[in-house]
């Protein structure tokens, strides 16, 4: 593991009680409960940030978004399916 920056994070006894509780449940420091979270949200944000790329490069090359198959032109335009 990289070595790491302190912070300084202001927050109000009931969450600070509360955030204590819940590291003490899953055997973690205030600390590292916090950096494990944080992690989450950083990874779920580059995952999102990843697809969005990737999605509009593949619309920029007219590919499939891979979320079936194309519907024809005759599909698109059916007015029978509608009434």
């Amino acid at each position: 593991m990289s070595s790491g920056r302190n912070i300084t994070l202001t927050i109000d006894d009931d969450t600070l009680r509360e955030a204590r509780i819940l590291a003490a449940q899953e055997g973690l420091s205030v600390s590292a409960l916090l950096r494990r979270e944080l992690g989450h949200l950083v990874e779920q944000q580059r995952g999102y940030a990843r697809a969005k790329e990737s999605a509009l490069r593949r619309l920029g090359r007219r590919q499939s978004l891979g979320v079936g198959t194309p519907w024809t032109r005759e599909e698109v335009h059916d007015r029978e399916k509608l009434r």
